[in-house]
């Protein structure tokens, strides 16, 4: 399941849990590219809410959306205490244009106060 939420109009956020299967990475992805139809650039926060397993062809998907959107994003904010996933962050920060993070799950209220912040151009 995907919960999304609004921080500002830039900034839009997703809580996600259970399986991520390509079904929610097609989801997830079109909420995303719906408010890039607004805006050439936005934030992004995205919190491991419990998810159960990832399916290799939503992984798959994911890292080509990455690539194709990687001009997109001012900041991306990843909230998870998964080692693996805070390691494909630092992977992340190197494609994409802009600014990627990872917080530990105790630090959500830190990540949302970063990712909230108007970005420096």
């Amino acid at each position: 399941m995907i919960s999304s939420f609004s921080f500002s109009d830039n900034t839009v956020g997703f809580l996600i849990e259970g399986k991520f299967t390509s079904e929610q990475g097609d989801k997830l992805q079109r909420l995303i590219v719906n408010k890039l139809e607004t805006f050439p650039k936005i934030n992004l926060y995205l919190e491991d809410a419990y998810i159960d397993g990832f399916s290799l062809q939503a992984v798959f998907d994911n890292v080509l959306f990455k690539f194709n959107h990687a001009k997109s994003f001012h900041k991306i904010a990843l909230v998870t205490n998964r080692n693996w996933i805070h390691l494909c962050g630092k992977i992340d920060d190197f494609i994409m244009e802009g600014e990627v993070r990872s917080f530990p799950t105790e630090q959500r209220l830190k990540a949302m106060s970063w990712i909230a912040e108007a970005p420096i151009d």
